[in-house]
């Protein structure tokens, strides 16, 4: 039977079929990887999706678990779709992006470093919301998990030799980066990482799906280091911390229950890939814009689109 690239008992499928961790690690790794002013400008400037970013959301979240769960058929389907995506994401930044990415800058969806840093940014997210959400990894587990992220990192073009060789490495660095003076937002990064937050909620929803956002942007908000929340301009009171905390204990417990007293339709939610949520994200923001509303009001892509035509 053809089971993909990964093993049904690879830590990479263990964790990414964990619905919590599937449906807010995209999300956290889209808000941090946005303080990298070349992979955001470089994705922005070439992505359909720039004034809805649910829906590349959703369907990046589609294509990665096309490769962590598909057939290697899936998978190289997804894969091709993503290379010709790729290959159009290359250019300059149009102007200063902190001291370290002065305008002119070059960036490639190709680029070794860069794609190390998106596999790192899309690593460290799904390990933090595991630990956070399910249980902590042991140190065993937690280097399966780097090692196989590195191997997906590799089939979308990533050379090996980019990424450090273990976890304790790769810990090193990225704690290294996120504490540099490298990182910096660029006013529309801000401005859609705190509208992907939840720091800025531009249409009011109707109960329950206001409950279930407000959770939903809780647990993304609470798991983002206190220095990405703070260039975000998000104010954490000691409450957030008590109730993020709360939030985020409930669901340990749901997935520590023993499978055996769990109700089926239960361990549908808390299992399985996230695809069928990403379609309903996808429906509701494409129905904003049926009705004239932009998902994001204040972020006009007629703009980008006279700038790059110029």
């Amino acid at each position: 039977m053809d089971t993909g690239y990964f093993a049904d008992d690879s830590m990479i499928r263990r964790v990414m079929r964990k619905r919590a961790v599937g449906l807010t690690y995209g999300l956290r790794a889209l808000v941090i990887g946005a303080v990298h002013p070349l992979l955001y400008v470089g994705t922005a400037e070439s992505t359909e999706h720039r004034d809805t970013p649910y829906t590349r959301l959703a369907l990046t979240g589609k294509l990665f678990e096309a490769v962590f769960f598909g057939s290697r058929e899936e998978a190289d389907r997804a894969l091709e779709f993503t290379g010709k995506k790729h290959r159009k994401v290359v250019g300059r930044i149009p102007e200063d992006a902190g001291e370290h990415h002065p305008a002119g800058t070059a960036y490639s969806a190709y680029d070794p470093h860069l794609s190390f840093m998106t596999m790192a940014f899309t690593f460290e997210s799904a390990e933090v919301m595991y630990d956070l959400l399910v249980k902590r990894l042991t140190d065993g587990e937690r280097e399966g998990l780097y090692q196989d992220y590195v191997r997906w990192g590799e089939l979308f073009g990533m050379p090996r030799e980019a990424a450090p060789a273990d976890y304790r490495a790769f810990r090193e660095y990225f704690d290294g980066y996120l504490a540099s003076d490298e990182l910096f937002l660029t006013d529309e990064a801000r401005k859609v990482g705190n509208y992907l937050c939840g720091h800025v909620v531009p249409y009011p929803q109707p109960l329950p799906a206001r409950q279930v956002s407000s959770a939903y942007y809780l647990l993304v908000q609470g798991s983002l280091p206190e220095r990405i929340r703070q260039m975000y301009g998000i104010e954490w009171k000691r409450s957030d911390e008590l109730a993020y905390r709360g939030l985020a204990q409930s669901v340990r417990n749901a997935h520590g229950v023993p499978s055996v007293l769990v109700p089926r339709r239960v361990k549908t939610a808390l299992n399985g890939p996230s695809a069928p949520v990403y379609r309903l994200i996808t429906k509701q923001e494409q129905e904003l814009a049926k009705a004239g509303k932009r998902s994001m009001p204040g972020v006009d892509p007629r703009k980008w689109a006279e700038r790059n035509s110029a």
